[in-house]
């Protein structure tokens, strides 16, 4: 399964899901491709510095991680794109119908409720520390799913 996740820079939240994701699916052994990208990112900008420091608590080395602006083939590739945020997948629906049907709020995917991932760009380390449990608790539910329940 392709799994593509968007946000509007690709330097916090969608990496951050990418790297959780990705570790969690590892550790499960599900063949899982995880990617990420933003709708107004600038391609080949690092992770935000918070981003790779809240991440380094969980294990995880987000340094070589750059910035891409989303595209038609990555949409097209992806099984399910998550979006971190409802503007980011209306705006996607609005240029792209096809994804209708295969796009979500990862919060909407998980729990049912179109809410968003509070953007930390520009916050503290406090503010990206939530943003990642949030996007860590989502994840969790969202293997479940995945799996039928087994992850």
């Amino acid at each position: 399964m392709n799994i593509l996740f968007v946000c509007t820079g690709n330097t916090c939240r969608s990496p951050m899901a990418q790297a959780l994701l990705e570790e969690m699916a590892k550790k499960k052994k599900l063949d899982i491709k995880v990617k990420s990208a933003g709708v107004f990112a600038l391609d080949g900008q690092a992770a935000s510095i918070n981003a790779i420091e809240v991440l380094k608590k969980e294990r995880i080395d987000l340094t070589n991680h750059r910035a891409r602006i989303i595209y038609r083939d990555l949409l097209e590739e992806a099984d399910l794109i998550l979006t971190m945020g409802k503007s980011h997948k209306d705006l996607l629906i609005s240029k792209f119908d096809f994804i209708k049907g295969k796009i979500y709020t990862l919060k909407e995917y998980a729990y049912g409720k179109e809410e968003d991932i509070e953007d930390p760009f520009g916050g503290n380390i406090n503010v990206y520390d939530k943003a990642k449990e949030e996007i860590k608790e989502a994840l969790k539910v969202t293997i479940k799913k995945l799996t039928g329940g087994n992850g």
